[in-house]
Formats: structure tokens, C-alpha cells, sequence
């Protein structure tokens, strides 16, 4: 196939944080052919303390950026500025990714030329009334967009029962920025020291909220037999709080590491005898693509999104869902294996190589944005 011109396409993501979803944006981007797609990223401020990592990071690539500043809890004028940029600077297609930008994307785009598709990354689980609501209202707009293109499959058959939104509606699998991953040889120094002191090292990067299932990781590392552990926890979110009380009532303070939101991420995934993910709820995690990437076992839930990836005993460790001794049994069994852990790496590095790097979903995401705007001949 080929196109009849460049189209210009507005990614419009998270003012708050540089996590999966954010980093998402940036590998789609980074492999998209600038000479038929170009990109820019923008953010929707509600706080003026918001510092937007997410349009920074794309900056720093030589992406042109966008902030939004829509401030307070109901700001309805964002769909009038949103609509007037969209008009202005000749958007092709508005990239939507989370309930909020869904829909102030939907409102924005009623009435002028440019379309809009989401992608949605997961949904919530066991949360309040009102982020139920909002994901609700978000899913009955879905039949509205002109494509709706989610990440998994488990959540691609989800949405295939709405009413309306099949013919709109296509699954491309997740993708990693491998050659970011790959480029990284470099570890933490204090986890490197404690590596050499025969420290074994566990390792969470992402969000501390409730639906990952730190407290079940924490729990479970209280039952964890003859394994001389330590703990790091990379990423911020509302949870920290609660999780440093259960650190400090079990006694493992001084095991667990909180290091906040860093840039150097990798450094420390580098640095990691194992990586963990204890959620509740997922889409195609990326923290899990990239620790394949870069040789770390996983040791993970048992639900949709990470038993993508995880093959039990072949690409990665699962375990039941909140089992916090199955988990505990788990790290011992990996702990205690060095050739368990080099097989895992090996099947895991090949596995994600061939079917989830960032390259060939964009790919597919190019044709997409082309047949939504039937610009191929």
C-alpha cells in the first residue's frame, strides 16, 4: 500500500507520572516514520503543579508537545481549547488513552474533520463508586469513537460485547522499546553492592496503587524460608503510605527499599535477581516485556495481560491470585536455582523479541491511523 500524505496525530496521555501507559506513548511514537506520521504529544493539566514528565520526555526526543491547562476537578473549557488546537494545527487524528482524555476527546472531536481512536490500557479493579462510574461512561462512549484499538486480547473480548462497537473495534498486540532496554548495561550501585554481598534482589517498578498487590508481595516475603532478600520498590502512587505501615508492623523495614520515581529505572531493573508483579488487574504489562528484555526472571500473578507473557515454568513464574504462599514459594524456588533462573531468561528474551517489540506494533498502529483517514491508495 502506499499514502497519499503526511498525517499529523495528537497522542494525548497522563500529566502525572512516566509509567507504562506514558512510556507506551513514547515507543509508539519513537518507531512511527516521521515522513508519513507526525506526532506530537500533549497532556491535560487539572493541577498547575503537574510538571507533565510525559510531554518533557517526548521534548527531549524532538517531538513537539502540547500542555493543556484545564484546572480544577470540572473544567469544561478543555473542549473548547482542545477543539480550537485540533482545528488550528490541521490534526488528522486525536490518540486517546485513558477515560478522562476518552472523553473530553470524544466532545472535542463532534463536529470537525479530525477523528479520534482510543486505546484503551486496562480498567480498574475494586475501586470507588465514582472511578467506576467514569470507566463505565467511558466504555458506553466507545461505540462514538471511530476505532477502538486495546492492547490485549482479553480486553479486546471484553469490548466486543458492547452494542456498536464491533466493526470500529481492532486488537494490536502491546509493544516495548527494546532498543532502550537492550542499550542499558549499567546497575544501581547500591543494589550492585548488595548483589556482592550475596544479596538476593527483588525488585517492583510502576505505580503503588492497590490493584498491583504490593501488600500481598510483602506478606508473602515475611513467610519466604532461607532466602537473604531485599526488596526495592521503583515508582510513586497513593498506596506507599499503607505500604510502609505493613513493612514497619511486619518487621522488614529495613529490607524494603521505597526510591521513588526515577529516570534511571533501568538501572535498577539491571540490577534485579527477579522481578515481581502481584496485580489484581493488568493489560499487557510493559514492565514485564521489559524485564524479559533485559534478562530478569518474573515471578507474577496468574491473570489475563500477564499470563499473556508469562508461561509457567517456561518464560516466567505464576501464581494464584492474592496467594500470598504460593508466592512466598515461588521467590524460594527461584532463589535457590540458578539454572531454573537461566532457563527462564533465555525462553523469556526470545519470546518478547518475536512477538511484542514496539517497531512492529507500530507498524500496525500506522496502518490503522491511514485506513482510519483513507489516505492509502
Amino acid at each position: 500500500m502506499s499514502f497519499k500524505r503526511q498525517i499529523k496525530v495528537l497522542q494525548l496521555g497522563s500529566p502525572s507520572g512516566l509509567y507504562g501507559a506514558e512510556r507506551w506513548i513514547l515507543a509508539l511514537i519513537k518507531y512511527l516514520d516521521p515522513e508519513k506520521v507526525q506526532s506530537v504529544v500533549g497532556v491535560i493539566k487539572d493541577d498547575p503543579s503537574q510538571d507533565a514528565k510525559l510531554c518533557r520526555e517526548a521534548k527531549a526526543m524532538g517531538f513537539e508537545t502540547i500542555e493543556f491547562d484545564a484546572h480544577g476537578r470540572v473544567n469544561f473549557s478543555i473542549i473548547q481549547q482542545l477543539r480550537k488546537y485540533l482545528v488550528d494545527e490541521d490534526v488528522d487524528i486525536l490518540h486517546t488513552h485513558f477515560y478522562k482524555t476518552d472523553i473530553i476527546g470524544l466532545l472535542a472531536t463532534r463536529g470537525i474533520s479530525c477523528k479520534i481512536l482510543s486505546t484503551p490500557h486496562g480498567w480498574s479493579k475494586n475501586v470507588d463508586i465514582k472511578l467506576w462510574c467514569y470507566e463505565m461512561l467511558d466504555r458506553t462512549a466507545f461505540p462514538f469513537m471511530d476505532a477502538v484499538v486495546p492492547l490485549s486480547e482479553e480486553l479486546y473480548q471484553s469490548l466486543k460485547r458492547i452494542p456498536g462497537l464491533n466493526n470500529k473495534l481492532q486488537h494490536i498486540n502491546n509493544g516495548v522499546d527494546l532498543s532502550e532496554v537492550l542499550s542499558s548495561e549499567a546497575i544501581n550501585p547500591d543494589i550492585l553492592a548488595k548483589k556482592n554481598s550475596g544479596k538476593f534482589i527483588l525488585g517492583y517498578i510502576g505505580q503503588l496503587i492497590p490493584r498491583k498487590g504490593l501488600e500481598v508481595l510483602l506478606k508473602a516475603l515475611t513467610n519466604v524460608k532461607n532466602v537473604d532478600w531485599e526488596l526495592y520498590l521503583v515508582g510513586e502512587g497513593e498506596h506507599r503510605g499503607e505500604l510502609q505501615n505493613i513493612c514497619q508492623s511486619s518487621g522488614i523495614t529495613d529490607s524494603v527499599h521505597f526510591v521513588g520515581f526515577r529516570q534511571d529505572r533501568l538501572e535498577f531493573l539491571r540490577g534485579f535477581d527477579v522481578f515481581v508483579l502481584p496485580s489484581r488487574l493488568e493489560g499487557i504489562p510493559r514492565c514485564l516485556m521489559e524485564s524479559m528484555a533485559a534478562n530478569v526472571p518474573i515471578i507474577a500473578s496468574d491473570i489475563p495481560g500477564c499470563n499473556d507473557l508469562i508461561r509457567h515454568e517456561k518464560t516466567g513464574l505464576l501464581f494464584k491470585v492474592d496467594d500470598y504462599n504460593g508466592f512466598a514459594r515461588q521467590i524460594e524456588k527461584l532463589a535457590h536455582s540458578e539454572k531454573l533462573r537461566s532457563s527462564l531468561t533465555k525462553a523469556a528474551v526470545s519470546f518478547v523479541t518475536e512477538n511484542y517489540s514496539a517497531a512492529h506494533m507500530a507498524q500496525k498502529y500506522q496502518k490503522c491511523f491511514f485506513e482510519l483517514i483513507n489516505l492509502y491508495n
